[in-house]
């Protein structure tokens, strides 16, 4: 049985020379060993696939990506999100909140899920005390920020040092400060065996092929967006303009049988297998003075924050569960442990870290760093869109709609 996780062992890994803490996940489809599931597609619809070698098989194995390292990231904020709104666990956090009423569709994004974190576009072109973010007083602060200068990050956005960050649309552009991921997480299907999919459609209408063509509708009258009516048809040098693409036929409007067809689609595998690693090298490197002086007490107390963020958002976002997608729904085989690699040759000491005792172990971790003097923003800061940022985003939900529009007269 593992040890429970505490925070006097996270202080002494955190503070020596251990390597990392890992948590090795095995999974199988929720339909059952030998169920299908689906990967994520690239370009050209492809799956992420390579060969690995295996301890146990004497020659690589085919294997596919289930999760990237990027989307397995943005689970475990949206993971620390969720406890944030819940008041499970303390975390700063800004916001850009879009009230216009003029928008297509409410708009509300935070630090947790704006792709650059708070280097990120959106927050740049916010105003707080209405002045541009970076340019604002708190927002200039983060102009000086570096691995060895990492505490204005702590304060506003700790994660960034967890999850990685460069701070590329800043005032420096490409020589903004980075920070490298200190905590990876991918998933990947392992000895995988391409699969097939089939599509159709029975109409129950049967409606047929030959009883359109289907015109497009004149705008701005209360009919359908098409018509059988030439009279009613929107025209053009030509006569009468036929819906989509394919001579007005019935699919245009998406009415009428889809002829069924097969092609490649999903695949078997032996086992699924979540791999998450936190570095504590990576998290040693960061120096987080106070008034521009030092202090190893300090350093130690705010390293050790940060850890137990990192493992508070694993042991969250497997708490919620492996559903990665459509036809992709894992459960894991046995309960998450985690390991501890310390000392070169030594076996690694396992703990346990359910979702509560990761909050537990967060939550005392911060009161420490707190206590240390370390400084937190408390209450979420909310900044204002600039005018021209709420036009730019009001000008492409309205291209978005009007394609999406578009497409489904094609359809």
């Amino acid at each position: 049985m593992p040890a429970a996780l505490n925070l006097d062992v996270l202080k002494q890994a955190v503070a020596g020379t251990a390597a990392a803490f890992r948590c090795v996940t095995e999974y199988q489809p929720a339909g059952g060993v030998g169920d299908k599931v689906f990967p994520p597609t690239y370009e050209r619809g492809e799956y992420a696939t390579e060969q690995r070698r295996l301890p146990d098989r004497p020659e690589p194995v085919d294997c596919v990506l289930l999760d990237s390292v990027q989307s397995q990231a943005n689970r475990m904020e949206l993971a620390l999100l969720e406890a944030w709104e819940a008041e499970r666990i303390p975390l700063p956090v800004i916001t850009v909140d879009f009230p216009d009423a003029s928008l297509e569709k409410p708009l509300r994004i935070t630090s947790l899920e704006a792709p650059h974190r708070i280097a990120d576009a959106l927050l740049r072109d916010s105003l707080h005390g209405g002045k541009p973010f970076r340019k604002s007083p708190l927002g200039a602060r983060l102009d000086q920020v570096d691995l060895r200068n990492a505490t204005v990050l702590f304060e506003l956005c700790p994660t960034a040092l967890v999850f990685g960050m460069w701070d590329s649309t800043g005032p420096k552009g490409g020589l903004g400060a980075k920070f490298a991921r200190a905590l990876v997480s991918e998933i990947v299907g392992i000895e995988i065996q391409d699969g097939v999919k089939t599509s159709s459609r029975i109409d129950p209408a049967q409606i047929q092929l030959n009883a359109g063509p289907l015109y497009k509708a004149k705008p701005g009258t209360d009919s359908l967006s098409w018509t059988l009516d030439e009279a009613r048809a929107e025209r053009n040098t030509k006569g009468p303009v036929k819906l989509g693409t394919k001579g007005g036929k019935p699919s245009e409007a998406n009415h009428g049988n889809v002829t069924p067809t097969i092609g490649p689609g999903g695949v078997t595998l032996t086992r699924a297998v979540q791999t998450t690693v936190l570095s504590l090298p990576a998290l040693r490197r960061l120096r987080f003075p106070l008034d521009g002086t030092r202090n190893a007490a300090t350093d130690e107390a705010a390293r050790t924050a940060l850890a137990a963020l990192g493992l508070c958002a694993a042991a969250l976002v497997r708490e919620q569960g492996c559903d990665l997608r459509s036809r992709c729904l894992l459960v894991p085989t046995a309960p998450a442990e985690w390991e501890l690699l310390d000392r070169p040759g030594e076996e690694p000491r396992h703990f346990s870290l359910p979702g509560s005792a990761a909050v537990d172990l967060y939550r005392d971790a911060v009161a420490a760093a707190r206590a240390a003097g370390l400084p937190w923003l408390d209450e979420e800061l909310v900044l204002t869109p600039a005018p021209d940022l709420v036009k730019l985003v009001r000008k492409s939900q309205e291209l978005a709609a009007q394609m999406a529009a578009e497409e489904s007269e094609g359809a």
